[in-house]
Order: structure tokens, then sequence, then C-alpha cells
């Protein structure tokens, strides 16, 4: 049979989550089960891994990490019951893994058995996931186990990956290299090191950013000087960071074009809010750039045939 992988990619969370929750780089995928089981069980078997991590105050955050949380069922013991209407009971066995993906190497694993009751196989295997005990004593300690071995990995290869970041940043590849930098585990010893680096780095690509896109809003500017060249030129100002270099001359630009269309043009530059940790929110304007180009990086077929 056919396989289709599917990628369940995790919301972040807020600046002011941050405090109570730990980035990670850990991702959710599934491998589809097909019939008689229902599309809609991926994300449903998805949403249960998510509450998982949630649970033991992490925020997946890497699309490209090849950190995987992953689970398996199979089906066991099967009855029907009377009706009407008749249904079926169905005893399933949920196998979770963590595990890295490069490597196939699998660094935790744990199972629940439960049992779904429903008119269907389809309603059965949904009725089946609603009842994962996604807190238990068990599923924690497999969380826990797991994410302390890619922490451990990140702790031990740390000079490596940051050289790797390095030659990215000097070929201008800033987003990969920002990417890869932000990746640490906030737990890992050298987190601070690899965030001081990803930062430096994304003052770069901020740099970069304002110079190709203050010419471009000056070039739309300056071919129509009314409400339609202020959005097309706003477009490219909204893409200039506060620290930026050339920042205030954006400024001045945007000046300019706000005294000429004045309520015509209801546009603000980016700014950092007041009264937030300046800092963390520099980390997160760059991790989110890490995100961007995460999620805009050709998908991988994952194999999993290692955890069989």
């Amino acid at each position: 049979m056919k396989k289709i992988f599917l990628m369940v990619l995790m919301a972040i969370c807020s600046i002011s989550m941050m405090a109570q929750e730990s980035y990670f780089p850990i991702r959710i995928e599934l491998e589809e089960i097909g019939e008689p089981f229902p599309a809609a069980g991926a994300k449903q078997l998805g949403n249960k891994l998510n509450m998982m991590l949630t649970q033991s105050g992490i925020v997946s955050f890497d699309a490209q990490t090849p950190f995987v949380l992953t689970a398996f069922v199979i089906p066991q013991e099967k009855t029907i019951i009377p009706g009407p209407p008749s249904q079926i009971s169905e005893t399933m066995e949920f196998t979770f893994y963590i595990c890295d993906m490069n490597n196939q190497i699998l660094f935790a694993t744990t199972s629940q058995t439960v049992k779904g009751i429903g008119t269907t196989e389809g309603r059965c295997y949904m009725d089946a996931i609603k009842k994962i005990q996604t807190n238990s004593a068990e599923i924690q300690k497999f969380v826990k186990d797991g994410t302390a071995k890619i922490v451990a990995y990140y702790d031990h290869e740390w000079e490596r990956i940051l050289t790797e970041v390095r030659a990215k940043a000097k070929a201008h590849n800033y987003e990969a290299a920002i990417a890869q930098a932000l990746s640490f585990p906030t737990t890992s010893k050298h987190y601070k090191e690899a965030v001081a680096l990803g930062l430096q780095i994304f003052q770069q690509y901020q740099d970069y950013v304002c110079q190709t896109n203050l010419q471009q809003a000056r070039s739309e500017w300056a071919q129509a000087q009314n409400a339609l060249g202020a959005g097309a030129a706003g477009e490219y100002l909204a893409a200039i960071y506060p620290d930026a270099a050339c920042y205030k001359e954006a400024q001045v630009l945007y000046k300019e074009i706000h005294d000429k269309v004045a309520d015509d043009w209801k546009f603000e530059m980016k700014k950092y809010q007041d009264g937030v940790d300046l800092e963390k929110q520099r980390i997160e304007a760059a991790r989110q750039v890490g995100i961007e180009y995460g999620k805009h990086q050709p998908q991988q077929m994952t194999n999993f045939g290692f955890l069989k």
C-alpha cells in the first residue's frame, strides 16, 4: 500500500507563554494508516501527540528537525455488540515513539491499550483516540526521557552545529543559519551561545532585508505618489525590522508618504512592544524567521521502517 506522510505543524505560542514553556526542536509526523480508519483520525491523533508535549511544557517549533514524535496503532480484539443499532467494540494498541529520523535511532517508546466503540470501524477508531491518556505518568516519563536524549545530542554536537551556522551565514544563507542556531532546546547547556550567534546573524539579516525593501519601497513611491503607490511601498516597509541599520531612513520615507496621503494610508511601521522584554521580542522575531524558512522547505518523505 502506498504510504502518505502527514505533517502536523504546531502552533507557536505567544511571548507571554515563553516563561512557562520550552521551545523544542521536535515535530509530529504520522504515517497514514488507510482504510478503515478515517482521514480525520490522523489530525485527531496528531492533536493527542501535541497534548503530550504541551502538557510537559514543550512547544514544538522546528519543521525541519530530524527529531520526531510519532505513533502507530495495531487493532487487536474486535467484537460486535448487538443492536439496534449494532456497534463494534475494538481493542487497539497505540505505540508512541520519539526518535532521530536522520540516524534512525529510537530515543523512547511507550504504549497504551484502549477500547473504542462505534457503529463503524472508523468511528470506533476515533473513539479510541479520544480515550488516549496524554497526561499519564507513563506518557510524562516517555516525553521526559525522549526529549532528554535530544538535549544530550545538542550538548554533544553544539560546536559542529554552530560551525555549520557560521558557514551558512557567511554564504548569506541567513534564514537557514538563523533556523539552525535557534533550533537548540532552551534547556541545552549551550542554548545561550546558540541564541547569541543567532541574534548576531539576525542583525545581518535585518540589515539586508532593510536595504532591499527600502530600495523597493522608494521605487514604488517614485512611480506613483498617491494612495496606490503608498500601498505598494507599504508592503515593503512592513518587512523592515526596528533594529535594522536603515530603519531611520525607512522612517523618513514613511513620514514623507504619510504626510502626502494622510488618511488614505492606514499603515504603521514595525515596532517592538513596550513593556515586554526586548531581548525576548528579538529572539521571537528571529525564531519566526527560522520557522518561516522551515515551512517553505521541501517536505521530506520519512521512512518509519526501522520502528516496525
